[in-house]
Order: structure tokens, then sequence, then C-alpha cells
């Protein structure tokens, strides 16, 4: 049985960074992955692009964004930050370029890029990788992690990291492991949740809007006629509901609300307009097509694709003529575009979530170093740690750096 000073288990990129900069730093290091090659998940992420960092905040505001525990994440982007990011990929010939809100990306939108510059990085760092290696169990015993069995055999360490990634994405092998074997060396895991995942609505007519990317608008969280979220930026409408950045990042407040009773979402799709002064907009558009049929008269507000559905939702016969357009008529007409309501049916779950809220609980990790406070030889990176960011590369950062910080501390 060959012994290692430091043994990674997953080979996405948190677990990437741990082995590869713990070899580095003179370890001998074994990764082991259960998938027939690492980073599975990268080649998916961003919509196959990779999004692989946001570079719009300072460290702590960075933080913040994942939310009241977010400031524990504080050492380990001082330890490797944004820009170290950057220059890691930069200088293995990856080039990137920065988009809208500060999202990173490869030049060339290709994810399959960055899969290659880690797969180039285990290969250098002369880290032992062994694939379709899936970790079976755990030897535990004194308060210490001894060695793990594999259908390629069992194999020793001084320090282990589990980096086995959260339940997000099942179809690239996340299954969880990584919470039974915190669990059963006595650490606190806070109950796994989906997180950043579209919505599902009651209304069917989303289907015929699914190709249009909705930008620059704002979109409400509503119970009880009550507002209790709001977000401002794109959106999409989907086949049976509606997802983007914006509902993403805010469904964890639509499922805890729909828990509570029925949940409405309002969309303005006009947000840089008071409704009184689009009211008078809509006036001029009418009055300028004055003896025009109504059916005729919303090219200048709407895509030609959407008016059809416009027409129907607000009652107003196509053949009316728009001078015989009532008050009311206008206010129906003017609620569609700047309170457009959906009732929520449902919240999507792993299979469509980018990430997991929830892990293995922040008051049993050291986060100066990501090691255990229970168990001396074992650290914990990435997203199987109870920290989840929005959307916009702030989840990939939190991989690179605690990744980092756990393989330089446990080489330290």
């Amino acid at each position: 049985m060959t012994a290692f000073d430091l043994m990674v288990i997953g080979g996405g990129p948190a677990g990437i960074f741990a082995a590869g900069f713990a070899a580095l730093n003179g370890q001998k290091v074994l990764l082991l992955e259960r998938n027939q090659r690492c980073g599975a998940k990268i080649l998916i992420t961003g919509k196959g692009r990779c999004n692989i960092t946001n570079c719009d905040d300072d460290p702590r505001t960075f933080c913040e964004r994942f939310g009241p525990q977010g400031k524990s994440l504080l050492t380990a982007l001082y330890a490797f930050s944004v820009e170290d990011t950057r220059e890691f990929f930069e200088s293995r010939g990856l080039a990137l370029e920065r988009e809208r809100g500060g999202r990173v990306f490869p030049a060339r939108g290709n994810a399959a890029d960055v899969q290659k510059v880690l797969d180039h990085f285990i290969a250098q760092t002369g880290v032992t990788l062994r694939k379709n290696c899936p970790v079976q169990g755990i030897t535990f015993s004194e308060g210490l992690i001894h060695s793990v069995s594999t259908p390629q055999g069992q194999w020793e360490a001084k320090h282990f990291v589990i980096a086995t990634g959260g339940l997000s994405y099942p179809q690239t092998g996340c299954r969880g492991d990584g919470y039974s074997w915190a669990r059963q060396t006595g650490h606190d895991v806070v109950p796994p949740q989906p997180a950043l995942v579209p919505v599902q609505v009651f209304e069917d007519w989303t289907a015929e809007l699914s190709r249009f990317n909705l930008k620059n608008v704002r979109l409400s969280l509503l119970q009880n006629e009550q507002k209790l979220d709001e977000r401002f930026g794109e959106a999409f409408f989907t086949h049976n509901g509606i997802g983007g950045p914006i509902v993403l990042d805010m469904s964890a407040a639509i499922r805890d609300a729909l828990q509570q009773g029925p949940t409405f979402l309002s969309l303005d799709l006009k947000p840089a307009v008071a409704e009184e002064l689009f009211d008078k907009r809509l006036q001029r558009e009418l009055a300028a097509h004055s003896n025009r049929d109504f059916g005729n008269a919303l090219g200048g507000l709407l895509p030609k694709d959407m008016i059809p559905l416009y027409l129907r939702l607000s009652g107003i016969m196509p053949t009316k003529k728009c001078h015989s357009v009532t008050r009311d008529e206008r206010q129906i007409l003017l609620k569609l575009f700047k309170a457009l309501k959906l009732q929520v049916r449902a919240v999507g779950g792993f299979d469509k979530a980018i990430v997991t809220s929830g892990g293995v609980s922040l008051s049993d990790i050291d986060m100066r170093s990501m090691r255990s406070r229970k168990v001396t030889n074992l650290s914990f990176a990435g997203e199987m740690i109870d920290l989840a960011g929005p959307t916009g590369g702030y989840n990939l950062q939190l991989c690179w750096s605690t990744g980092y910080l756990a393989g330089v501390s446990a080489a330290g």
C-alpha cells in the first residue's frame, strides 16, 4: 500500500487546486476522481462557457455576496484572489475577457479550454491521479483518518482533503458522498438544498417566449401583496417557467416563501420608466395609430413574436381601433409591461441547481486554513462547505480560493 503526504478526494476545481498547489509545495499527492476525467462540472458551467470568476468587487464586498457567513471566506480570498485566478489561467495561455457585471470568461468562450489548463496543471505538478476511482469508504479511528478504500485498492495518507462537491448536477457524478464522510467523522452538516435554480410557474404561456432574453428587467417576489425581494438584471422565460441570473439569485427566497403559501413574481419589462410616464407613452402610441387596428399598433413596444401573447393577455380585440381603446383597457396593458404577474408552482431541484447550499458547518472548519476543527488530519474545500454565492463566477472563485488554501495549509 503506497502512502502519500496528502490525499485529495474529488477532482473538481477545488480538489484540483488543493492537489496541485500542495504538490508545488513539495507534497507527495494522490488525487482520486470517480469520473473518467477531472472537472466534469467545469464543462457545463456558464452554459458551457465557464464563468471562472467575478472581478467587480473588492474582497470584502465579494465575500458579502455569500450572505451573513460570507466574511469567513475572506482569508481564503486574500490567499488566492480574483487577480490570482486570472493570472493562473492567463499565465498558462488561456486568454480571458471581462463581460457585463464583472463576469470573467475564456475569450473563446469554451469551458473545455479551462479544463485543459487544469488537466495540464495536475500533470505538470506531479500529482498522482487515479480516475474512475470512487471512494467506497474511509478508515477512521482515534480521531484520525488513516486510509480510504476504492475499487483500485486501499490508499493511505498523512492528511486528507475532501472536495467532493455538493449535490447539484448529479449527472456529473456529484452524489454527496463527502457529506456522509463528514458526518462519520463527527462534523455537523447543514442540510443541503438546491441553490441557483429556475422556477416553474402555473402560467403555460411562458413556453411561447422561451427564445427571448429579457435584459435590464426588474423582478419582484410577492406574497400577500407584500414585496419580499427584488432583483434587476437579466431573465428569460422557459418552457414551464422563468430562469436567468436574477431568478437564480432569488430562488432561495422564492423557495422559502413558497413554503409559507401562494407566491407570485412580478416582472417589470420597463424598469427605467416610471409607471405614469410609461402610461403616457402608451397614450402617445395609441394616438399615433389612432385609426389603425390595435393588433397592428404594438410594434414600437414589443418584439414581433411577443405581440400575439400580449394581445391575448390584454383581452383587447386585435381589430379594435386604437382610438377606441378605453382607459381601463390601457391600464391592463400597462400592467403587462410594468407588473406582469406569474404564480410560482415550484422551484427546481438538484438536477437543475447550479450549486448546493448547506454542507459542512463552518463552525467545524478553521476557515483560516480549511482544516477541520474536529479531525486533525482532515480539510474541506469547495462547494461541500456551507457557503453559496450568487451567479456570475462567485462560486467557482470559492472553489479556487478554498482549494488553494486547503492545499498549501496541508503542505505547511
